[in-house]
């Protein structure tokens, strides 16, 4: 099938960020085949995107998809770790919550605009099946965890999981399964070791970390080993091209050279970071580097929304303050962190990330006609600067429509919604259980 979306401003976020003031994109089936200027080759169906903005699908390099379920919840409870999260994990997060909590934040996802998410959390098979089911593409980690995990008793159940997860998507065309350490303090060398070891074997099948995010988590790596963090995974030898290392905060120029040296790539949560109160991360220094850079939002526990609008402002304000300068982390290179770049994080670039031809057809229509938006005189700065979710208008993946005009198809929202507030009055029930014990 033949599709043209015609009649459209065009951000291709190719390498020469070509663009199209009145671009069309021929599509044939899963793939874009052409693009370009002016009036649109004869053939099969053409919709008219009105003036619209067509560009990449964006790429959450880094989410807990489950943790939707968590989201608000104790946010001025200084325990609320160990409070409420770790007992609701270990007695609630089962596969039917994880599916539960995934659908909901798959539909979040779809309506503003992410075609491409990199999870990490427990019972991913279940995530999985959810990506799958919504029409969206996705890493999806198992979490292995020296911690009381939902999923896993032991490290070699948690390796178990993931040869399942491996297997069950073994060649599907848009999830991808992975190995997810949870961080150097979780696992300690000899676990990493063995993923590293593991992953050596499985190619196929990225590794996600938690890497120099916390300041306890320097004071463990030096306690323990006489080393900061990265050098910790470095001995372990799983700081090893591909990895997809989220966070990153607390990192050296060593640390850094290191990174680039081994094709590491990061995943910059700038909402969540802030909000913890924990640091900023040299993304500058790190892409000055040639270390790839991909936006995410972490888990909607930490940060509250999983959409990348809201990445956007910080994402480029923190590291003008860190310069002290409007120069730092210009709006295009925030856009390209969203796309392209985010996408070479996950070893997709080759697929997805920009608008060319033999890319999948995973594309965005953004309206730029609200008030709150005009006048554009910069389009990537009004998209990191002013735009949101709700200017998505239209979504595709693999060249099918997940949401036109704002009605998501591939999920049943209503269904999706009660769902997930049936298991909020769950955990309710289970968090008034705990404050009366420890009342």
């Amino acid at each position: 099938m033949s599709l043209t979306l015609a009649s459209s401003r065009i951000l291709t976020m190719d390498q020469g960020l070509t663009e199209y003031e009145k671009g069309w994109v021929r599509i044939e089936g899963e793939t874009i085949t052409a693009l370009g200027q002016g009036t649109p080759p004869e053939g099969g169906d053409v919709v008219d995107m009105g003036g619209d903005l067509l560009m990449p699908g964006m790429v959450n390099s880094h989410c807990h998809m489950t943790m939707t379920l968590f989201r608000g919840l104790g946010e001025d409870v200084d325990d609320r770790l160990f409070r409420y999260v770790l007992p609701l994990e270990r007695e609630c997060v089962t596969p039917r919550t994880v599916a539960i909590g995934s659908r909901l934040a798959a539909l979040e996802m779809i309506r503003a605009g992410v075609t491409t998410v990199a999870d990490m959390y427990y019972f991913e098979t279940e995530v999985g099946r959810v990506i799958d089911e919504s029409g969206m593409r996705g890493v999806v980690g198992q979490t292995l965890a020296d911690f009381s995990a939902p999923d896993h008793k032991s490290f070699d159940e948690g390796f178990a999981l993931t040869e399942e997860l491996a297997e069950m998507f073994a060649g599907h065309p848009r999830v991808t399964a992975s190995i997810a350490p949870h961080a150097p303090y979780s696992t300690d060398i000899p676990v990493m070791r063995r993923v590293a070891e593991w992953s050596d074997a499985h190619p196929d099948v990225p590794v996600q970390l938690h890497m120099a995010e916390m300041v306890s988590e320097n004071e463990w790596a030096q306690k323990n080993h006489g080393m900061r963090p990265v050098q910790v995974v470095d001995k372990a030898g799983l700081l090893k091209p591909g990895l997809v290392a989220a966070h990153c905060l607390f990192v050296t120029d060593e640390d850094m050279d290191r990174m680039a040296e081994q094709d590491v790539r990061v995943a910059h949560n700038a909402r969540s970071n802030a909000k913890a109160g924990r640091s900023i991360a040299p993304v500058e220094a790190m892409r000055k580097r040639g270390i790839p850079v991909g936006i995410a939002t972490d888990g909607p526990m930490s940060g509250n929304t999983l959409d990348l609008f809201s990445q956007f402002g910080p994402v480029s304000m923190f590291q003008k303050l860190l310069g002290q300068s409007r120069k730092p982390m210009p709006a295009v290179d925030v856009i390209r962190m969203a796309t392209l770049e985010a996408a070479r994080v996950l070893g997709m670039d080759g697929k997805i990330g920009s608008l060319e031809p033999g890319k999948q057809a995973d594309l965005i229509r953004i309206r730029l006609d609200d008030p709150r938006v005009l006048p554009v005189y910069d389009v990537y700065a009004t998209l990191v600067f002013a735009a949101m979710p709700s200017d998505v208008r239209d979504v595709m993946v693999a060249g099918r429509w997940l949401m036109r005009d704002r009605e998501v198809l591939s999920l049943e929202a209503p269904k999706v919604i009660a769902d997930a507030l049936q298991v909020a009055g769950e955990f309710n029930a289970r968090i008034e259980e705990i404050d009366r014990r420890k009342a």
